[in-house]
């Protein structure tokens, strides 16, 4: 049984740490608490090493990490100054073990959860493609949310990649993000979307339901624990009512 939630903040003040902390805290038993960035209190002189051992080389190798000496400085700036640091793609159970073996002691059994709001694009290998998959979360302890994930994970509206098919055969080239989004009908959400921290809470459940009950994704759409593979769908299950399907709502409703 969960006793005790720690939440830590994100680099990225578009997810409010505090306030998914108050919805969750609402909505469970255990107690809810939030601290600083992990990586800020928890780093050590390997970290960044350890960091550039999780990078995705390429989006269809499995071997991940560069080690060298540029490399390893770039995640030291990183760990440093996040907000300058992007475009990377790391393994998320990899990044989920290291970040495990910093947890403080006395507080790594699985009565006290961690989850930590990264700025990282995080990854996970798919046997049956062959090829990385990004991920909005990783559960398990120390969880892991991923606020770019958040926007990159999940495809976006078809319509969305016609424009963007249409424009190169127009021009040659790939029009820039913000253009596109620009043009495209539909509801998804972009890069520091207003609406991340609303969007994020139920990921963040998702780690607590995970370790709490051992089960995975609710199979019902529009549910705060469906686990969508395109934006619409994320739409749905995080920003419009009702907020669960009618066995979670029984679990969650506040």
């Amino acid at each position: 049984m969960v006793e005790q939630v720690t939440l830590y903040r994100a680099p990225s003040t578009v997810a409010d740490a505090g306030e998914i902390a108050g919805w969750l805290d609402d909505r469970i038993e255990p107690s809810v608490d939030v601290r600083e960035r992990f990586t800020a209190t928890r780093a050590d002189d390997e970290l960044a090493e350890e960091f550039a051992k999780t990078r995705v080389l390429s989006p269809y190798d499995r071997d991940t990490g560069n080690t060298m000496l540029g490399i390893v400085r770039y995640e030291q700036r990183a760990l440093d100054s996040p907000e300058q640091a992007g475009g990377v793609i790391y393994d998320g159970l990899a990044v989920q073990r290291l970040l495990g073996e910093r947890l403080p002691d006395g507080e790594r059994g699985l009565d006290h959860l961690h989850i930590v709001l990264t700025s990282r694009a995080l990854g996970t290998w798919g046997d049956h493609d062959g090829r990385w998959h990004k991920r909005v979360n990783v559960l398990g302890q120390p969880a892991l949310v991923s606020v770019p994930g958040l926007y990159e994970a999940p495809a976006k509206p078809e319509s969305y990649y016609k424009e963007k098919q249409k424009h190169a055969l127009v021009s040659g080239d790939t029009p820039p993000r913000e253009v596109l989004e620009s043009q495209v009908e539909g509801d998804f959400l972009v890069e520091d979307d207003p609406r991340t921290t609303d969007a994020l809470k139920g990921y963040v459940l998702q780690a607590f339901h995970y370790l709490e009950t051992g089960e995975g994704f609710c199979v019902t759409d529009g549910c705060r624990l469906a686990n969508p593979h395109r934006q619409p769908g994320v739409i749905d299950a995080q920003l419009r009512d009702p907020e669960f399907c009618s066995k979670h709502n029984d679990l969650y409703s506040p």
